[in-house]
């Protein structure tokens, strides 16, 4: 089984590359990703805050990112318990 510290940093790299996919580090304003993971239950939170009319929008991506860091997470347990 992953250890929660892996979980973690599995989900918070996929959610920065999906992140930084989308636009330049030297563009974005700011940009946060928090994640928890206690006791089994994976908390992400995404925050994108890209300059003014940027493409895509800031909210697709926060959403992808989270989506992307759970899927990771995901993958790391199946990949555990194919061992």
């Amino acid at each position: 089984m992953p250890s929660d510290e892996e979980v973690v940093r599995a989900a918070s790299e996929a959610a920065e590359g999906v992140i930084l996919d989308h636009y330049k580090q030297s563009e974005l304003t700011d940009f946060d990703v928090t994640v928890e993971f206690e006791d089994g239950v994976l908390d992400i939170d995404v925050y994108v805050n890209p300059p003014e009319g940027a493409d895509p929008d800031a909210d697709a991506v926060a959403d992808e990112a989270a989506l992307a860091a759970g899927d990771a997470v995901d993958d790391l347990f199946a990949a555990d318990d194919g061992e």
